[in-house]
């Protein structure tokens, strides 16, 4: 059997990736142009800043992952492109690229959908990964449960109603003055403090599943607010420790429950947060109890990267799904 060749592109938010997988399962190469640094002095994304970046990293970050994949542009046998979900103008550097270069040499054009392609990480960490399983989806713009019944049927079971987790985990940051990126910084200051502060005593999972993370969000923000008028000092480390283990606890807590209640005995991990070395642990022990075999992929298939867009569109690609035409366009909330 030939084997097939996956050119992937993600450009949905700060880093500018292509890499080359084969058969959906060997990495041959994954490179990622960060932008952490320029956006650093911002506290946050400038998607403005962002889209300029991606317009000047696109083309050399492509030919380098094919370079190191040691293959030809011609061994291509499809490209795929992440179309959303992300911020517009960035997505639309990707998808441009990925038509021009489809077009020119006459490859087939797979759309992927952002969160999908998180996933789908998995099954190049895990070659004997196969659906179906569960998924805990948690990044800087989602947090969802998603059931995967086969390698393109994802299907959602729940989400969130506000923040993402990531989303909450920058904000506090920011209120405590940390550096972007926020999350990182948040799980390396827990780890030298005490979670003896309660936030939201009453959080806990819902009926239906759903997530809220703005209601913690604010309570941390309004405990910090107040130490702050009486002049006290802010013990950043005990923040971070408490806000962690109360949103990680919740976030494992309605996973766990709806992973039992389908009665899944397989779950993966995705999305940026994913590399938060708290929930990783949290998750694993919580699983481990209630005898579900757990996967959780490398910190580098966490973040946005290619690798996942190629592996995602590589299944889609055998099976004559998601192939694009021309007129492909970004979908920011996709």
């Amino acid at each position: 059997m030939k084997d097939v060749y996956i050119l992937g592109i993600e450009s949905s938010c700060d880093e500018t990736s292509a890499a080359v997988v084969k058969n959906g399962r060997e990495l041959l190469s994954n490179v990622i142009s960060s932008q952490i640094d320029v956006h650093r002095r911002y506290g946050g994304v400038v998607p403005e800043i962002a889209g300029r970046n991606h317009l000047l990293a696109i083309m050399p970050v492509i030919d380098e992952a094919i370079n190191k994949a040691g293959i030809t542009k011609e061994d291509i046998d499809a490209v795929a492109v992440t179309y959303g979900a992300g911020l517009i103008g960035c997505l639309l550097v990707g998808v441009s690229a990925a038509k021009a270069f489809a077009y020119a040499l006459g490859k087939p054009l797979v759309k992927v959908n952002h969160i999908q392609g998180h996933i789908s990480a998995n099954f190049i960490a895990f070659p004997e990964l196969q659906p179906p399983f569960l998924s805990l989806v948690a990044s800087g713009g989602h947090t969802s449960i998603i059931a995967v019944d086969d390698y393109t049927s994802f299907n959602p079971v729940s989400a969130t109603m506000d923040d993402a987790i990531g989303e909450a985990f920058d904000k506090v940051a920011r209120i405590l003055g940390l550096p972007y990126p926020g999350g990182p910084e948040i799980d390396r200051r827990a780890k030298n403090g005490n979670a003896n502060i309660r936030f939201c005593p009453n959080l806990k999972a819902r009926a239906d599943h759903a997530y809220s993370f703005s209601g913690l969000k604010t309570a941390v923000v309004n405990y910090v607010h107040n130490l702050t008028q009486r002049g006290e000092e802010i013990p950043v480390d005990d923040i971070c420790a408490s806000f962690t283990a109360e949103a990680v606890g919740y976030l494992v807590d309605t996973f766990v429950s709806v992973a039992k209640e389908r009665g899944l005995e397989k779950a993966v991990l995705a999305g940026g947060v994913a590399a938060n070395s708290y929930l990783r642990g949290t998750l694993a022990e919580a699983c481990k109890k209630e005898n579900i075999k757990l996967f959780v992929p490398p910190p580098v298939l966490c973040t946005d990267n290619a690798a996942m867009i190629a592996t995602r569109g590589y299944y889609a690609f055998i099976k004559g799904e998601d192939v694009a035409d021309l007129s492909l366009n970004a979908v920011s909330n996709l």
